[in-house]
């Protein structure tokens, strides 16, 4: 009887463990990780982007006439003022914006960096004193947590970068029911073509995986695992009564167990 008791307290340690194995992040630390660091990635800019550029210098007047600016009525004690709003740059489908006097110029593919250092260089001549400070960002820079996460939803980033560890933070991370080892990151490139990446981690390589550092519009997708996926299968009322005899099953398992102990 105790070699029955001991087996059992091994089947109940092993099946506990089973769930830590699936949920734990990283179970390779304490090896050495090689990462991507920040400073090597940068999001490039696509067609659908809307970019807000912005151009300030010591000339107002010169510098004026390259910002994209629309009036909007206003009130002011009985008369409407004109209030200037910064516009943004929609990218169209072959990579373009139309910048004030400079006409057409090529984004896309380029960093926001990239593309300040380009309206610099066009804008150099027509500017006598110092040259303006131009400031660039991709406004629709947000990404899209579905699946086993605890909050599901778009998510926006305010710096221009976001890890897929950083959108499962927004998201709540995974639920204990999501796949650790089967994380999909679904991208759209520059051309239009979807890319999907797969990412594990339990493995330390994810952070050099190139779906590591999300960029704008990504869909990540975590997989439910096989208790989800089995579960629900049934409905309701199914879901309790095999609880229940779930339940069941145990306790007349352990009143077994304590009941041939104390003979």
């Amino acid at each position: 009887m105790k070699i029955n008791v001991y087996l059992l307290f091994l089947a109940i340690v092993a099946v506990s463990c089973t769930p830590a194995r699936d949920v734990a992040y990283f179970q390779q630390v304490g090896e050495p990780v090689s990462t991507l660091s920040q400073a090597e990635y940068s999001a490039r800019i696509k067609p659908k982007d809307l970019l807000s550029v912005t151009v300030v210098s010591s000339e107002p007047d010169a510098s004026r006439r390259y910002n994209l600016i629309t009036p909007q009525p206003g009130t002011q004690i009985g008369y409407l003022q004109s209030q200037p709003t910064l516009q943004n740059y929609l990218v169209d489908e072959e990579g373009n914006i139309n910048f004030p006097s400079l006409g057409l110029l090529q984004v896309k593919g380029l960093t926001t960096k990239e593309l300040e250092k380009l309206i610099e260089d066009r804008l150099r001549p027509y500017f006598t004193e110092e040259m303006p400070i131009i400031t660039a960002r991709i406004m629709n820079y947000s990404v899209n947590m579905i699946g086993e996460v605890h909050r599901p939803g778009q998510f926006q980033t305010e710096n221009g970068r976001m890890t897929v560890l950083e959108g499962l933070a927004l998201a709540g991370d995974m639920t204990i029911y999501g796949r650790r080892d089967n994380v999909k990151v679904i991208r759209e490139d520059a051309d239009g073509e979807r890319v999907v990446y797969t990412l594990n981690f339990n493995d330390k390589n994810v952070f050099n995986s190139p779906g590591f550092f999300l960029e704008q519009n990504d869909v990540v997708y975590v997989e439910p695992n096989v208790s989800r996926a089995n579960s629900s299968k049934y409905g309701a009322a199914e879901s309790y009564r095999i609880t229940t005899v779930s339940v069941l099953i145990s306790l007349a398992t352990m009143a077994i167990t304590i009941f041939g102990l104390t003979r």
